[in-house]
This record gives structure tokens, sequence and C-alpha cells, in this order.
């Protein structure tokens, strides 16, 4: 049985949208698109790497699928560890309104999300992966069905744009399991899910 692992790349303000350009994702007129491209460096390509070495399948928002969908097909090296890979395995897409994906080895999802996953992830050998689609792993989370969150925070606060948390997420208890920081200060950590977070105080018990 695979294991559904997301990697996210947020700011430290806990944007997500549009790290990789400024036409990726233009939503509520944001302006900062390609917010991650200045931090990119050895340290960052060799974790980008390894990700995708674990990797069994894809599982991808809409959005994230049309961007990747008109790139990595283009991307013909089987020397390049991460078209190889993108290009060769099953890819799936959350979306009710595709309905004839021109990217070979796509399958949609359609139908019920924790269903369909959860029979994705019986039957993937290695890693169901999840790059991107913050939308998507908010979803997932809710459902309890993401694994590992690998969030990779960028050191930049934009002050707009679209929050993996926002105001309302269920919240979630989570366990560091590893984690690194790039030579230009991005911090890689890795967590898995923990169930609900539990509480206490810090007030003197005499003086409550």
């Amino acid at each position: 049985m695979g294991k559904l692992v997301s990697t996210i790349f947020v700011t430290l303000d806990g944007v997500y949208q549009a790290p990789g350009g400024p036409e990726e994702d233009t939503r509520g007129g944001f302006e900062h698109g390609g917010w991650s491209f200045v931090y990119g460096d050895d340290d960052f390509g060799r974790f980008v790497v390894e990700v995708f070495d674990r990797s069994g399948a894809y599982l991808l928002g809409r959005r994230t699928y049309d961007i990747f969908a008109s790139y990595w097909p283009n991307m013909t090296d089987p020397a390049d560890p991460i078209a190889s890979k993108l290009n060769a395995l099953p890819k799936y897409v959350a979306s009710a309104t595709l309905t004839d994906p021109s990217w070979a080895g796509t399958t949609v999802l359609g139908g019920d999300l924790a269903k369909e996953v959860a029979g994705l992830k019986e039957r993937t050998e290695g890693e169901v992966q999840v790059h991107g689609s913050g939308a998507l792993v908010r979803s997932l989370l809710e459902l309890d069905l993401l694994d590992t969150i690998h969030l990779v925070t960028f050191p930049v606060v934009l002050g707009t744009g679209l929050r993996l948390f926002p105001e309302g997420t269920t919240p979630k208890a989570f366990k560091r399991t590893g984690g690194t920081i790039t030579s230009t200060g991005v911090s890689i950590q890795s967590y898995d899910l923990a169930g609900r977070p539990t509480y206490g105080s810090y007030a003197d018990p005499e003086n409550a």
C-alpha cells in the first residue's frame, strides 16, 4: 500500500499561490508569481530529485495539472530524473470538469474523492505524490487521507495570495520526521500526520 505524500511550497506567511512564475496563477489579481525561483540551489535540487525517486504515482489538483501538462510532456531527455518519472508514471487529477486529458497516462478522478484516493493508495507501489495543489491538499487533510507533508518554506513574505491553512482549517497535529535548511535559507521540513492537537497550560496549578 502506498503512502500519500504532499510536497508544497509556501512563503513565511503561508501563501502557496504561483511559486513558479508570474503567469502561473493570477487569481485575485495576484502579482507576486515566481517568488520561489531565486532560492533554487543545489541543496534544493537534491531534495526535489530525492522526492521524485520515491514516487509511484501522482495526484494533482486541476490547476497544477494544467501547469504541469503544458510543460513536462515537452521535456523528453531520458536522463532528466523528474521529467522521466512524471511522463512515465500514472497521473491522477481530481476534477469535476476535465473530460479529455491530453497528458499520456492521466486518469480523471471525478467521483467520491475519499473513496477514489483510498483505492489509489491501496493499489500503488511507492508514494502517491501530491505536488502543489493547495486546495486539494486541504481537502485530503480534511479527509484524513494524507500521510506525510513536506512543507517547503521560503524566506519571503508577500502579504496577499492564497494561503495553505486559512481561517477555519480543521485543527491537526503533526510529528516532524526530518528536515534541512538549504544554502539560500529555504526550510524543508517533513511531517507525518498525528491526529488532533492536544492542549495544556503553563499556568501554575496553585495559582490557577
